[in-house]
């Protein structure tokens, strides 16, 4: 895929993913099969609420059977873990998210080690982690998964390249770096991780021939630190004020885009860069649970 005025096109990539799922929903269509993911969604979070709906749009229009479970921001952990439990059982629905952050005095932990490690498409339960840290990947999670597919659909080999990692977190950073330095296609990285202890992080940036940026700070990453040809992959989604827009907000990234666009090879915006990415590798996901319960 080209770049045009080297912004690597989220959107685009995301649209042509959702597409191959639709095509792929349908021949299994043909065969009987229906993939079918469920969503758990607890309390009243708006944020929540709309991610939560995206995933479900993106279920009907690429075929997917969806179910939607929303329960109240007063439910009791054992009331969730029940309605987890049903859900595994449930020969339906192949795949299981519980959308986070849950309400106040859950705990968000023990309801992911609740779900079926097979039916866990967001790759967050500690089966699927330890496998991925053993190079035997098998559910990924989506937003770092959505990384490695922008950086093959744009020509982007990081073999023997040195990436930055900033932020460390399970959903992102840490399944971002054993994914850039796993041995196989699109690995074989020289991971540096940088977090609120790193010292001098311009520094480390500075050596990056790829750079992602995921600590969720409002431009932290300078342009200048970014070596002239490097590929930056911004994954923060930061609100910031701006009064001329009618939201009184607008959103950016963890990266000074402006100043970084002028140095780098690739880098993604915010909003449409990494973000559209992270439902269409979710709907994958589902396929790939959907596969391997039917035996494959």
């Amino acid at each position: 895929m080209m770049a045009a005025d080297r912004r690597i096109d989220g959107k685009a990539v995301a649209a042509a993913i959702r597409a191959e799922v639709k095509e792929e929903v349908e021949r299994r269509a043909r065969q009987g099969r229906q993939p079918g993911l469920a969503l758990v969604l607890a309390g009243d979070d708006p944020a929540s609420n709309v991610y939560v709906n995206m995933k479900q749009k993106a279920c009907e229009e690429t075929g997917i059977r969806s179910l939607v479970e929303r329960m109240p921001a007063a439910t009791d952990q054992q009331t969730l873990l029940a309605k987890v439990r049903e859900i595994n059982e449930d020969a339906r629905y192949h795949g299981l998210l519980v959308q986070s952050p849950l309400p106040d005095g859950l705990d968000e932990d023990e309801v992911v080690r609740a779900i079926d490690p097979g039916k866990d498409v967001d790759g967050f339960h500690p089966v699927n982690v330890g496998l991925l840290a053993l190079n035997q990947p098998r559910f990924v999670p989506c937003t770092p998964l959505g990384v490695i597919e922008l950086l093959a659909r744009y020509g982007v080999d990081p073999s023997g390249k040195h990436a930055v990692v900033l932020g460390r977190s399970h959903l992102v950073g840490m399944p971002m770096t054993l994914l850039l330095m796993r041995k196989a296609a699109g690995g074989n990285a020289t991971v540096t991780v940088c977090h609120s202890r790193t010292p001098d992080i311009p520094d480390q940036v500075r050596r990056a021939d790829i750079v992602v940026a995921a600590i969720g700070s409002a431009g932290f990453v300078k342009g200048d630190w970014i070596k002239r040809g490097a590929v930056v992959i911004d994954v923060g989604i930061n609100r910031v004020e701006d009064a001329s827009r009618k939201r009184g907000y607008r959103l950016v990234g963890d990266v000074e885009f402006e100043a970084a666009h002028e140095r780098a090879s690739l880098i993604t915006p915010v909003p449409g860069g990494v973000g559209p990415m992270t439902v269409a590798l979710l709907l994958k996901n589902t396929l790939l649970a959907e596969k391997l319960q039917a035996g494959g």
